[in-house]
């Protein structure tokens, strides 16, 4: 019983000093609006209410004073006392978007890998094939999915029967481009977001059809899951063959001999049927570490996130300039880096540091191992060939996504400028898969 009373006196005796603070905000803020009579009956009130609260008065007399200041505070407050509800939500809302904004500036901030070049480790974007119609999610599903794993369904349904074909860049000197034809348009990410879309078309006897993806998100891996079981070799050797036909009936005679070839897909569809149905899955969501870099620099092996815009090879329309990236760091200022392949050697041996480069080496648990240049890959520049080295510059770092056969990185657009540095992953919040949870 004894300590109900103390818990009730130290409440009242709380509440006490916040009536003190209220009155002295209130004489600060109006004491050029109050008349002198209103600013003398408030400093008298404070002034009593300070004295008991100094001298440790019992809680009685403390309620007492406070009781005898309210009424002065109804007179003299203005806007400041009392406040409407309204007033008080919209003082909450700005208070908590300051602190989030310096949250997010200063200490924190969420981030959403797009591609996927960080995999296994992080996960970009991906498909889902529904590959037939009874396999297709209904109402329910889609909701769950959406909610757990950022999954958007799309169905891409026949306006006809017949074959399915795209249109694919075709240059005489160069050849075919493995990447479908795609026209960019103004949209929405999950119905809300403004975005930037991708907007594929599908022929169906040349009666086009239309699906729209999220600009960063590979479609073509996404065509070859659907129409060619993910057999990358199967899909390059359709193109190869659909060109050696189509190549018949160019014209040569252009002069830049540059167009679109329409090449068949090797699926016939029926009208109303399913040419593809597919869900796009969120890419992890992580929330970067921003401060820790103030105070010390990033180790090897750390995953890192990073600005583009002050990257000199990323200025040059091989990725967009406005973004950040997020890489795993492999080369400090000083180091020189060679490609054995699958190994990576850091100052004559392999490279150590995190667990996932013993992984690589061993091409285990999804890691495909580091390469040189891919054949007929004309964008890289650095450790293109066995034998290859490439030293990093002062202040400046070398980036390696862990996906290195998919993965333009340093090896691409060169270094990255220690100004450019962000931070550090911390923690994988979405989606709710076995990602979730502290980076690796």
């Amino acid at each position: 019983m004894f300590g109900l009373f103390t818990s009730q006196e130290k409440k009242i005796r709380a509440s006490a000093v916040q009536w003190l603070e209220l009155a002295e905000k209130v004489f600060h803020y109006r004491r050029d609006q109050l008349t002198a009579a209103e600013a003398a009956a408030l400093q008298k009130r404070t002034e009593d209410l300070r004295m008991k609260i100094k001298q440790h008065t019992d809680a009685g007399n403390l309620k007492l004073s406070v009781e005898a200041l309210e009424p002065v505070l109804l007179r003299t407050g203005g806007k400041i006392y009392p406040k409407s509800e309204l007033t008080e939500w919209v003082e909450f809302f700005l208070v908590a978007g300051i602190v989030l904004i310096g949250i997010r500036t200063y200490f924190i901030s969420p981030f959403q890998i797009p591609t996927g070049s960080m995999m296994p480790s992080y996960f970009g974007m991906t498909d889902n094939i529904y590959h037939t119609p009874q396999e297709n999610p209904g109402l329910i599903k889609k909701a769950v999915n959406f909610l757990t794993l950022g999954a958007v369904h799309h169905d891409v349904i026949a306006p006809e029967s017949g074959e399915v074909s795209m249109d694919y860049p075709y240059d005489s000197k160069s050849g075919l481009s493995f990447y479908p034809l795609a026209a960019k348009k103004h949209g929405r990410k999950w119905l809300i977001i403004p975005a930037t879309l991708q907007e594929y078309t599908f022929y169906v006897n040349d009666t086009p059809v239309t699906v729209d993806v999220p600009e960063d998100f590979d479609f073509r891996k996404t065509i070859v899951n659907a129409f060619f079981n993910g057999d990358e070799a199967a899909y390059a050797q359709q193109l190869r063959n659909e060109v050696v036909r189509a190549e018949r009936v160019i014209d040569q005679t252009d002069p830049e001999n540059q167009r679109a070839l329409r090449i068949n897909l090797g699926q016939t569809v029926q009208a109303g049927g399913q040419v593809m149905s597919f869900d796009v899955r969120a890419g992890d969501m992580l929330f970067v570490d921003r401060f820790s870099y103030h105070f010390f620099r990033p180790k090897i092996g750390s995953g890192f996130v990073f600005r583009t815009d002050i990257i000199p090879g990323l200025q040059n329309g091989t990725a967009d300039a406005d973004s950040y990236f997020i890489k795993r760091l492999v080369g400090v200022p000083g180091d020189t880096l060679e490609i054995r392949e699958p190994v990576l050697y850091r100052n004559g041996k392999p490279i150590t540091g995190a667990a996932s480069f013993e992984k690589e080496f061993k091409r285990i648990d999804g890691y495909p191992g580091y390469r040189n240049r891919a054949p007929n890959d004309p964008y890289q520049i650095y450790l293109t060939r066995p034998g290859d080295t490439v030293t990093v510059p002062p202040d400046d770092y070398f980036a390696c996504g862990d996906n290195s056969s998919n993965s333009r990185d340093s090896r691409y657009w060169g270094f990255v400028p220690a100004a450019a540095v962000v931070g550090r992953p911390l923690f994988v919040y979405y989606p709710f898969t076995r990602r979730w949870g502290p980076p690796k």
